[in-house]
């Protein structure tokens, strides 16, 4: 009778996967056997077989990290190591030297950065020269009539400002013309009263 029967009677779940696994091959029934009278052990060679790679590869992962971990302690040594540390000091002190010196010739260098890079004068083949005095006596003609019509606009500005403040001033003199009309009639009004208020004289009372 099968171990994995728990009564003569009953059949569990297990044991009739077992059993079929038995009759298809898959697994014999010493196999089972040595597997239920050695608890922890692999049903089959290829179960223990699979058992044995993962935990190699485990180790092997364990092993991959520690290697990882020597890694960045050797760079982190190298980079604090007075060799490297020496060397980086050197090229920072070429390159505050090399500052200081371009800071030195700053005048020099910018004389040389401001000359022209090409020549002044391009050459001109001899039957091109005709064209090009006629064509620097129509830039010259297109500049002064740019400079002319500039100058309308700008002038054109100036009389409609000038007109603006002619508006102002027309304004302004009419209302003093106004006030003035006014205290005019004022100082008249009063001077007839007062020549109406005055006493008549000794000779025309007689």
């Amino acid at each position: 009778m099968n171990h994995w029967d728990c009564s003569p009677f009953t059949v569990t779940p297990a044991a009739s996967l077992l059993s079929r696994c038995v009759a298809s091959g898959v697994v014999s029934q010493e196999e089972i056997d040595s597997a239920f009278s050695e608890p922890g052990s692999a049903f089959s060679p290829h179960l223990h077989e699979a058992k044995e790679q993962i935990r190699m590869h485990k180790q092997l992962d364990e092993l991959q990290l520690q290697l990882d971990l020597l890694k960045v302690d050797m760079h982190s040594s190298d980079v604090a190591h007075a060799f490297h540390l020496t060397r980086r000091s050197e090229g920072l002190q070429r390159l505050g030297a090399h500052l200081l010196a371009v800071l030195k010739e700053q005048k020099s260098l910018t004389q040389r950065l401001m000359a022209p890079l090409a020549r002044t004068d391009l050459p001109v083949p001899a039957h091109l020269h005709r064209s090009v005095v006629v064509s620097f006596r129509m830039m010259m003609d297109f500049m002064e009539r740019l400079e002319e019509k500039l100058r309308s606009v700008r002038n054109q500005e100036d009389c409609s400002n000038s007109l603006a403040l002619l508006d102002v001033s027309t304004a302004q003199l009419l209302a003093l013309a106004a006030e003035t009309d006014v205290l005019s009639n004022r100082m008249l009004q009063w001077r007839t009263a007062g020549s109406c208020e005055e006493p008549p004289s000794p000779q025309s009372a007689d």
